[in-house]
């Protein structure tokens, strides 16, 4: 009973830190930090595996229903009923995974595709009950980030998109891929205290 009152108390505490932009027991993927050039982070990142889904429709819309499903697929709905919480790990069926942040929106040619990365010692994930939902080996890559607060809707992200665009010039750097959002806070999370960041696969210049 103390043990379950002491997880629920954490539960709710860890809660109540995202309201303020503080982020507890949840994994990123890995990186090498190569610099940072006219304000934007260079980052090394090597492979890593992810729950993608793509959803059809306007950007906040399919973001929210991308999020629905590969939700539905960390809380249980996989071959193995394994279910990966947010914020801390959550055993059952002996399975012990959990999620990382950020999660991802990029358009594609079918849509928005919405992308959970999975924890890098998760080698071999449960397989989706859903067929829109894949799991996919995202390989390794170098990336220029922006990181920006504020809001999440379409005007900020795309503002923040040009942002990057207009100062990857400058630096050593050129596009190598499309630019990708990165969300690392819930929704409830204060605006101006949000994590968010535009990234864009990049190759050296020249």
């Amino acid at each position: 009973m103390l043990h379950r009152l002491l997880a629920a108390g954490s539960a709710l505490l860890l809660g109540a830190c995202t309201v303020v932009g503080v982020r507890a027991g949840t994994e990123e993927p890995a990186f090498e930090r190569l610099g940072t050039e006219a304000g934007l982070e260079i980052r090394r990142y090597a492979t890593r595996r992810a729950a993608e889904t793509t959803v059809e429709g306007e950007e906040t819309a399919a973001r929210s229903e991308g999020f629905s499903r590969l939700a539905r697929y960390i809380f249980g709905a996989n071959a193995g009923a394994s279910r990966i919480a947010m914020t801390a790990p959550v055993a059952q069926q002996g399975t012990r995974i959990a999620m990382t942040a950020p999660v991802a929106q990029a358009a594609t040619g079918q849509g928005h595709a919405i992308r959970f990365f999975l924890p890098a010692a998760l080698r071999d994930p449960p397989a989706p009950e859903d067929a829109r939902v894949r799991i996919l080996e995202v390989p390794g890559e170098t990336v220029a980030v922006f990181r920006f607060a504020g809001g999440t809707d379409p005007a900020s992200v795309a503002a923040a998109r040009a942002q990057l665009l207009a100062a990857l010039p400058a630096t050593r750097w050129v596009a190598a891929g499309e630019p990708v959002a990165w969300f690392y806070d819930p929704p409830w999370t204060i605006p101006a205290l949000r994590r968010n960041e535009i990234a864009i696969p990049v190759a050296p210049r020249g």
